[in-house]
């Protein structure tokens, strides 16, 4: 059975073409709430791209024995019914509709197409997490007014306003969902040294596969771990507030930077080297040196800083 673009016949390539044209954001009227989501089979794909003239169609192709597409279906559900009708929502057991998978090139679960006019225009593979879904729906389609916020946003806001309970409760949740994005992991490890539980966090960090154990990102938790216990208390911050010597100056950037506060600590350390290079043998080089490593060679602040202590030196 040919799966048949509707516009010139042909059948459908698994590949976005060049001249692939993309969804239109003046859509139709959203249909209603019950009508947003359906399963596809042999007895309506075609329908489903007719149906692609009109209004864009996410095609969630899973399998029933598929856990990440387990975890993947309910967030597409959610953005759809989010979206309210700017695009549909077709599922496709590959199980019951191997001819049609074959047809579309599908090779893995969970797989999922973004049809527009009859044709291919995008697609992803892997139980990708929700906010990387939320920016790849956003190459096509404008964001909701009122979207809520995502699960990273809402742990992002806890960790500001101090809550570290609920920002790891949150990392726990999308570390369990998706086992495999192990940037939650590592969000998780530095939450805990937020928590001062730095022996969690770093039992976390050595817990990781060795090419993401050894990465800026988990580098940069284990340095954050070293310095928050290197650094003063805010209790030892306030007994010196009214120091201005070089060992006061280079603690309270040490805890700027073990607050992850890099962005001011740099500046204090940089400053404690040009005023006073021997301090402590050279220790605000040898900080600085340990933090540019922290962040990783390609970071803006490791780029800039280092451009800023090699006019310095020379």
């Amino acid at each position: 059975m040919p799966i048949v673009d509707p516009r010139s016949g042909e059948p459908i390539s698994a590949t976005p073409e060049a001249g692939a044209q993309q969804p239109s954001q003046q859509q139709a009227q959203a249909p209603a709430d019950s009508d947003l989501i359906f399963d596809v089979d042999r007895s309506n794909i075609q329908q489903v791209l007719e149906l692609s003239t009109r209004i864009p169609v996410l095609l969630d192709c899973w399998a029933p024995w598929c856990e990440p597409c387990k975890n993947l279906m309910p967030v597409l559900e959610k953005l759809v019914r989010e979206y309210r009708g700017t695009f549909l929502l077709a599922k496709l057991n590959i199980d019951d509709n191997q001819d049609i998978a074959a047809q579309l090139g599908v090779r893995s679960v969970p797989d999922v197409k973004l049809i527009s006019q009859g044709g291919l225009v995008d697609q992803f593979q892997g139980a990708l997490p929700e906010k990387e879904i939320r920016e790849w729906l956003g190459r096509y389609f404008p964001a909701p007014e009122d979207a809520p916020a995502s699960p990273e946003e809402l742990a992002e806001q806890a960790l500001a306003n101090g809550d570290t309970d609920t920002a790891l409760g949150i990392y726990q949740e999308l570390s369990q969902q998706y086992p495999e994005h192990y940037a939650y992991q590592i969000q998780m490890a530095r939450t805990l040294v937020s928590a001062q539980r730095n022996e969690e966090a770093r039992a976390l960090l050595d817990a990781l596969p060795p090419e993401e154990r050894d990465a800026p990102a988990a580098r940069g938790v284990r340095a954050s771990i070293e310095f928050s216990e290197e650094a003063p208390s805010q209790d030892d911050l306030a007994a010196m507030e009214s120091r201005d010597d070089s060992e006061a100056n280079y603690l309270r950037a040490l805890r700027k930077v073990a607050d992850g506060d890099y962005e001011n600590g740099l500046p204090g350390l940089l400053a404690v080297m040009k005023s006073d290079r021997a301090y402590g043998d050279d220790l605000a080089r040898k900080t600085l040196l340990r933090v540019f490593d922290a962040l990783g060679a390609d970071h803006p602040l490791t780029v800039d800083y280092r451009r800023k202590l090699f006019a310095l030196l020379y």
